[in-house]
């Protein structure tokens, strides 16, 4: 059972503000992914791209992203995360205003651009979510860390509510180039909005002792920011660490239910909006409204997940059966996106597109897990490694899409592939995470610098 005590009278509540900025960054990290796919039927036509082609520029992102996961965690345990994620924000926004110039390239040229300008982007997010991560593990106690995840994620059906409509409206009205740098410009600005107003709980100028004492007192991990410029002299032995957590039943079931998850993601990201247009015969205007609609389901259903686990938490129930609950009956809910293959009217589509969206919402709460489960000295790895397994669905989800269509001329068999991995999450978290627990290393994987250097 976890309890939690209320927190003190005169305690401050610093720590959701670093959440409202996460929620506003990580807006703009999912606005800028999307951004390939509002501008997508456009570029589709101007460079001649066939589905297969499409689906491999779509997966772009994700192929550098996946290999810059570990690096990324390493930079996050080994430099912090305020420094790592500026870095990381300003770079990712600087590489989105650069795609608006593809088009003074033709042909192979331009389609060679495109697909470096998003792996450049895809590496430069990296550190993103582990970071957010990690810093909800240093600022949010157990009891609220459910709803903090939560809210952070969701900020991925936000940006689609926000951002679908306006770079919809964009690519009509200014050209698909105006879209990446619109969203690339918001991402500079933000970056140096962070790098003013992100701190660890104990460097935090406006954060009280009252506010730190309840955070820590309920599991924060309040030394996080402050433990890493106190420890420069050690260094995480990297191989030894990532052979443990992979070896840990718990954590690799997460993984793996990570992978399936973000295969419902990266088809709402890339795929959905040429669905609306190449199935549905929508235009780009009217589909950039449309894709917002199942957007706030999932956003709605997103914050709800985090509440209802916390809530249960509260009430007396354990850890495992407060994340497990909403996860397993949010993925049974996003297994209805297969009726569409059975429906013609557009209202009906979108009114089932919007429920398997709010199911897939209430389930994702992987990143509160990861919170929960992450070893205090790796918290970036974990992270690391978990959206690793989670944005490999990224490669995978958008090519096997661009073949299955290649094949039947139809996203039916698209759909069911998506919600047949809504089925498999629910497996991995029933039948093989077990205990959601904070894992512990069994032997150790800090080593000292200073003494390696003595030793040689």
């Amino acid at each position: 059972m976890t309890t939690q005590a209320p927190p003190a009278s005169g305690a401050t509540r610093v720590r959701w503000l670093i959440l409202a900025i996460l929620f506003a960054v990580t807006t703009i990290n999912y606005a800028d992914r999307a951004t390939i796919a509002i501008a997508g039927p456009e570029l589709k036509k101007m460079l001649g791209l066939s589905p297969v082609q499409m689906g491999f520029v779509f997966s772009a992102f994700a192929w550098s992203y996946v290999l810059a996961q570990l690096p990324g965690g390493w930079l996050l345990d080994r430099f912090g995360s305020k420094i790592t994620y500026f870095f990381s924000i300003f770079l990712w926004s600087v590489f989105t205003m650069f795609m608006g110039g593809v088009g003074f390239f033709t042909g192979a040229t331009a389609v060679a651009v495109l697909f470096t300008l998003r792996l450049l982007i895809g590496a430069a997010e990296a550190p993103s979510f582990p970071g957010n991560s990690r810093i909800a593990s240093a600022w949010f106690p157990t009891a609220e860390r459910g709803t903090a995840a939560a809210i952070f994620n969701s900020a991925q059906y936000f940006a689609t509510v926000l951002f679908a409509p306006i770079m919809g409206w964009l690519v009509h009205s200014f050209g698909w180039q105006s879209v990446f740098f619109v969203m690339g410009g918001l991402g500079v600005i933000m970056a140096f909005i962070w790098l003013k107003t992100v701190y660890g709980p104990k460097d935090h100028p406006r954060a009280n002792a009252a506010e730190i004492a309840y955070i820590e007192a309920g599991g924060a991990l309040v030394d996080l920011e402050t433990k890493n410029k106190a420890v420069a002299a050690t260094q995480l032995d990297t191989w030894a660490c990532i052979r443990q957590l992979l070896g840990n039943r718990m954590l690799l079931g997460v993984y793996i239910g990570q992978y399936c998850i973000n295969t419902l993601t990266y088809f709402f990201l890339t795929w959905f909006p040429v669905y609306l247009v190449q199935e549905r015969h929508m235009t780009i205007l009217k589909a950039g409204f449309v894709a917002a609609l199942p957007a706030v389901a999932g956003f709605l259903g997103g914050v709800l997940g985090g509440v209802i686990s916390d809530r249960l938490i509260k009430s007396g129930r354990t850890l495992s059966a407060a994340r497990k609950i909403p996860i397993v009956g949010g993925m049974l809910l996003s297994t209805t996106m297969i009726i569409c293959n059975y429906v013609e009217a557009d209202w009906v589509v979108i009114l089932v597109m919007s429920l398997a969206f709010f199911g897939k919402g209430i389930g994702a709460l992987g990143w509160a897990v990861v919170a929960d489960t992450s070893p205090r000295e790796a918290g970036g790895m974990s992270g690391a490694l978990f959206n690793t397994f989670g944005n490999t669905a990224g490669i995978t989800t958008p090519i096997v899409i661009g073949y299955i269509l290649e094949a039947t001329g139809s996203f039916a068999g698209a759909l069911v592939f998506v919600g047949a991995n809504a089925l498999v999450t629910i497996l991995c978290y029933l039948l093989m995470v077990g205990e959601i627990k904070r894992f512990e290393f069994k032997t150790p994987v800090m080593r000292n610098i200073d003494q390696d250097r003595s030793a040689a």
